[in-house]
């Protein structure tokens, strides 16, 4: 039998680190990369309206070193707070003003929550993302623009949805969908992406699969490879709605959406422009080393690579947050489970499939997966784009987190030109 040494720490800083969207961060605010991240990701919210630059940094001031009781319950705080103010605001006829201060709630709630999957069985993490959730949908109530909560037929259930229109006309416009990766949610997709798109006249249809977000927490379904099953049945209700142009249906995944999402349109080919922010070619190589490979068929291997993972959770945040969180969305009963579970989720027999226009986005800084945006772009045979942000543009990081302006500016003006889509007067003066 091979020893610890060989078998888990073999593959620890790349299996267990690099998939999540913690470690490797500039350092802001804490020392622990991991913590630095999520508060930058918190910050970014702001330029969206989810978040304000100085109640996050008098929260993160708060935050106890190393406490992520701490952080859970000062993150809580400032959500209740937020939330009070919304309603002291509506009940004096202030509606805008109401609807900012719900929205910046809900995205301080889902930071709450985020460390919470630390402790799968923690019943905290169900009833504070429902805060968020309730949170968005006041403040939907209130949007300047329609945002429509629907359901989607999926299965045997209903996928949960926001429809958010550029204006109530009617008028048929494109229609991005969007979804998520490894931990966001729709909620959040909105105020960090779709919200710079509603400006140009774009609809979005916001909505969350299998292993992510009301799926995973109320519905209790897992993660599953063969995105294009989900998103088949999102394109279809897309196209039942009168404002949708069936002509002018595109699809962006965020994070872990970078596999996702081309691996749904390399079978679904009603769409006709796909982001992938950013590439993911083969989830799998990219966190398991192939000296490792041959353990994870091994049961006694096995039992040894969960004992070392155990271990790890016990004494590293990341590693903790990063196990429970991937046992949790992909219902793996072990780490060693989890890591046999992810050789589905690879692009290798099907990218040549993908016939619509396709564009990969890499972050210089982001090394979660290094490598795999490129190798996602190599591999394609339809007409693709690869888009680069730098470190020196301030856009390096994971989904360029920290310059989100940045970040749906070019991807945004990319689509323009795929979608044929003037720019309105609203996208050049904003």
């Amino acid at each position: 039998m091979k020893s610890m040494r060989n078998v888990f720490p073999g593959c620890s800083v790349v299996a267990i680190l690099v998939i999540c969207s913690q470690a490797w961060a500039m350092e802001f605010a804490f020392k622990d990369t991991m913590l630095s991240f999520q508060a930058l990701r918190t910050i970014s919210a702001t330029a969206g309206g989810g978040a304000d630059i100085g109640e996050c940094l008098t929260t993160l001031d708060r935050v106890k070193k190393d406490d992520m009781e701490s952080w859970h319950q000062e993150w809580c705080k400032a959500a209740v707070q937020r939330e009070r103010t919304g309603d002291e605001f509506l009940s004096e006829g202030h509606t805008l003003s109401a609807g900012q201060e719900y929205l910046r709630a809900s995205s301080y709630y889902r930071t709450a929550e985020f460390f919470l999957h630390t402790n799968p069985k923690d019943d905290r993490i169900v009833k504070t993302w429902r805060k968020s959730r309730d949170c968005f949908l006041k403040f939907a109530k209130l949007a300047e623009h329609p945002i429509i909560p629907v359901e989607i037929p999926f299965d045997q259930v209903r996928l949960p949805a926001y429809l958010c229109l550029a204006d109530g006309s009617g008028a048929k416009r494109p229609l991005i969908i969007m979804h998520s990766g490894f931990d966001g949610t729709a909620e959040e997709l909105y105020y960090n992406r779709a919200v710079f798109a509603i400006k140009r006249g774009y609809h979005c249809l916001l909505f969350e699969g299998p292993g992510q977000g009301g799926v995973i927490r109320e519905l209790n379904i897992p993660f599953r490879p063969n995105w294009e099953t989900v998103v088949s049945p999102v394109v279809a209700f897309a196209l039942k709605r009168k404002e949708v142009d069936p002509d002018g249906i595109a699809l962006m995944g965020i994070s872990l959406g970078g596999y996702l999402a081309p691996r749904a349109v390399a079978f679904e080919h009603r769409i006709r422009a796909c982001i992938a922010n950013g590439g993911v070619y083969d989830l799998h190589a990219a966190i398991v080393k192939p000296d490792v490979e041959k353990a994870l068929d091994d049961p006694e291997e096995c039992k040894e690579i969960d004992i070392g993972a155990k271990k790890m959770m016990e004494a590293d945040l990341a590693t903790r947050w990063a196990l429970g969180h991937a046992m949790l969305t992909f219902h793996a009963d072990s780490p060693s489970e989890w890591m046999r579970m992810t050789r589905a989720y690879a692009m290798k027999d099907v990218a040549s499939k993908i016939t619509c226009h396709m564009l990969v986005v890499d972050s210089e800084g982001d090394r979660y997966l290094p490598g795999q945006a490129v190798k996602l772009y190599k591999a394609l045979q339809c007409p693709k784009d690869f888009m680069l942000f730098t470190k020196e543009e301030g856009a390096g990081e994971h989904c360029q987190f920290g310059a989100l302006r940045i970040s749906n500016e070019r991807i945004l003006n990319w689509l323009d030109t795929k979608m044929k889509v003037p720019e309105t007067k609203s996208s050049a003066n904003r």
